[in-house]
């Protein structure tokens, strides 16, 4: 066959070369001619699929680190169909997250209005939930849902007892599923300005390591130390002593000797004749010289006031605690009323029927 080449010369004009080549004859490729097929029409379910991936990746990607326990929350607008939509973004979380401790609260705002349109590209940076026209059956004026979701269930379960009390009065229904999830719809979510950070305390504190119930928190004592630093404030001084204290013609302030037991261990131990029954869970109020319910020789704060109890321990707190008042002159008697009453000092073993008028003010605040 010849094949009959045409160019054009440095000055325009047209020229011809001709070659002589053999073999098949040249073929017109046919598929050119042939229309290319549209793209599928994306529907409604592969939008929501779409969504529903990114806001669980931007929602991993905002998720903090608190006890090694990825935590996170995010509220979306929504209208209906809520919970269907929340189980896929779930469902994305829990799949990225397979070998990490995790705890999310995902939930949809209540909104009057939302976009009712096909959902552009710029529209779905917003993040809104590209739905259905909403039925009566499923349009909740005014109600979110709410999926909490983790990696056990007793994260799921701690952050449940704790979202029942950020949001009580306002759940309307709320479920556990056997997938672990719990799911809510819960009145005026993400209306008031301070749902989302409920929600980022919910998680944060159900993610909290369990403290060790044998490892005492940083700053705490131990009652030993308490009551040593007590004694420490005092100066104590034995049953012998608080007598002839007691019986001290000449003396520079008021002098009380008071019991600060419980009724019940005053009848059957007995007591001291003479001394003042103010219980221990009103002493304070009783000699408080600022306060309105104290009695009425309590005017002043050089009082000298010996505390006892049973064993002397429970009265070294007491009379510490009136320290902290102002009335430093308070002590209290080393070995309590058993102390007393094994010295031979007297005592009153029928106290039973007896109740002065300071233990019937003693008995209110």
């Amino acid at each position: 066959m010849i094949g009959i080449r045409t160019s054009l010369s440095s000055n325009g004009s047209a020229q011809q070369s001709s070659k002589s080549t053999t073999g098949p004859a040249s073929v017109v490729d046919d598929t050119a001619l042939v229309p290319r097929q549209a793209p599928a029409l994306r529907t409604l379910d592969d939008v929501r699929e779409q969504v529903s991936q990114e806001i669980a990746i931007h929602t991993i990607t905002k998720a903090k680190s608190f006890d090694g326990v990825r935590i996170g929350v995010r509220l979306v607008l929504s209208k209906s169909e809520d919970e269907d939509f929340l189980r896929r973004v779930v469902g994305k979380i829990q799949h990225q997250l397979t070998l990490n401790h995790h705890l999310f609260a995902i939930a949809t705002a209540a909104q009057p209005a939302i976009l009712s349109s096909p959902i552009s590209p710029s529209s779905q940076s917003r993040q809104l939930l590209p739905l259905s026209t909403p039925s009566p059956s499923t349009s909740g004026l005014g109600n979110g849902s709410l999926v909490i979701c983790g990696s056990s269930e007793e994260l799921v379960q701690r952050a449940v007892l704790l979202a029942s009390s950020k949001f009580i009065g306002r759940i309307v229904a709320a479920t556990t599923e056997e997938d672990g999830l719990w799911v809510s719809t819960i009145q005026d979510l993400g209306i008031p300005p301070y749902d989302e950070e409920a929600l980022w305390d919910v998680v944060q504190k159900a993610a909290r390591r369990p403290m060790d119930p044998l490892a005492p928190p940083p700053g705490s004592k131990g009652i030993d130390d308490i009551l040593a630093e007590a004694r420490s404030k005092l100066q104590r001084i034995t049953p012998a002593q608080a007598f002839e204290e007691l019986r001290e013609t000449q003396v520079g302030a008021p002098t009380f000797l008071v019991d600060i037991r419980p009724q019940a261990q005053r009848e059957r131990e007995g007591g001291i004749h003479g001394s003042l029954i103010i219980e221990r869970n009103v002493l304070e109020w009783r000699f408080d010289p600022r306060c309105a319910s104290r009695l009425a020789i309590a005017d002043r704060y050089d009082l000298r006031i010996i505390i006892f109890c049973q064993e002397g321990y429970t009265s070294s707190l007491a009379a510490y605690s009136l320290h902290q008042l102002g009335l430093l002159n308070a002590t209290d008697i080393i070995g309590g009323y058993d102390a007393w009453r094994n010295a031979g000092l007297p005592i009153d073993l029928d106290r039973r029927e007896s109740r002065s008028l300071v233990s019937l003010a003693g008995s209110v605040v």
